[in-house]
């Protein structure tokens, strides 16, 4: 399946596209958004993305039990109307973000959360759209980002293998040819051992698709596994500085952090490589030091090969050590010194060898 991103290709022989996700670490400061963009490019990544509500397209600002955060969240103690005010970018600095963006050469998309949304991020041109986690049940929704022909990647969060396969069904019925899907923990922070990032080879299998990572981890090695496991795609929120706060910044990477993500994912992809067998350019040099046939003693003309004159050892100068049991059955052509490679020519047998 061909994806890509602003004619960027995305999956199987590209490298990994890295989104740093800006999400609610913009703190209500446009100028820190602009530079948190600036460092997100010089990091490495391939993207930034937004996130474009309010809070009353997202919820009612309403203190019925319902509406109160008390999960276990980091975020226990608001009403999601309070969480959500707090959190959300303001729509009329997207466009100029956009506009910056592109200037340095870095691309910008969003995740949309309602048809207003939608339209609103199209009047942006905007590349691509993600699909957050909690919202992969919102058929409405999918429908809406379907039915723009844009790119989509969706975050599978809780999702149930039903629901993924509703997801990607909607998009496909409503026009959607180029979907992503990533694996993804919905807690905040996430813990190591709940990644459980065979789910991607799964995905995969599943619904033949590329596949990547939303990661909300504290450290980078889901990242890197995930780059071994297949994933083409790994997606990590950005901070300026997570002593600043803010809804969002305790389970965010600093610039400087980023960067080192992406240098570390980089190493991976160089390592996994592609399949090959035999030696490359950096060990060609070493199959002279793989073992071969010699002489390990005098050696007359006429005289029997037997296991005390000749020996597989190391270098790599003579016969492939597989044809002893044939030279033991012939005799010497010439004179042999100890410590000769043994040549085909250095061989007489009664029969072709």
């Amino acid at each position: 399946m061909i994806f890509q991103i602003n004619n960027r290709p995305i999956g199987d022989g590209h490298p990994v596209y890295l989104i740093a996700e800006i999400s609610a670490n913009h703190n209500h400061d446009f100028d820190r958004t602009r530079q948190l963009i600036d460092a997100a490019h010089a990091a490495g990544a391939d993207a930034v993305k937004l996130q474009t509500y309010t809070a009353d397209t997202l919820t009612l600002d309403c203190d019925q039990p319902h509406f109160k955060i008390q999960q276990g969240t980091i975020w226990d103690g608001q009403t999601l109307h309070q969480l959500y005010a707090g959190a959300a970018m303001p729509w009329d600095w997207q466009p100029k973000l956009k506009q910056h963006a592109d200037s340095i050469g870095i691309t910008l998309f969003s995740s949309p959360f309602d048809q207003t949304a939608v339209d609103f991020l199209q009047s942006m041109d905007v590349p691509a759209y993600k699909i957050a986690s909690f919202e992969i049940v919102d058929t409405g929704l999918l429908t809406a980002v379907a039915e723009t022909g844009k790119p989509v990647i969706v975050s599978t969060g809780m999702a149930t293998l039903d629901e993924i396969q509703l997801a990607v069904q909607t998009l496909n019925q409503h026009g959607c040819t180029q979907i992503c899907l990533l694996k993804c923990t919905s807690a905040y922070p996430a813990a190591v051992e709940s990644m459980n990032l065979a789910t991607i080879a799964a995905l995969q299998h599943q619904f033949n698709v590329p596949v990547g990572l939303s990661d909300h981890t504290l450290c980078h090695t889901a990242a890197v596994a995930s780059v071994a496991l297949g994933a083409c795609v790994i997606e990590k929120h950005i901070t300026n500085c997570r002593s600043d706060g803010g809804p969002d910044s305790s389970f965010s990477l600093e610039p400087e952090e980023f960067a080192e993500m992406v240098r570390q994912v980089r190493v991976a992809e160089a390592a996994i490589g592609q399949v090959r067998f035999g030696p490359n350019e950096n060990d060609a040099n070493n199959v002279a030091f793989r073992r071969s046939l010699f002489a390990v003693a005098d050696i007359e003309a006429g005289e029997s090969f037997t296991i005390q004159n000749v020996r597989s050892i190391r270098p790599g100068n003579g016969l492939a050590p597989k044809h002893l049991p044939k030279v033991l059955t012939a005799t010497a052509t010439r004179a042999i010194p100890r410590g000769t490679p043994l040549k085909w020519e250095d061989i007489e047998a009664p029969d072709s060898l």
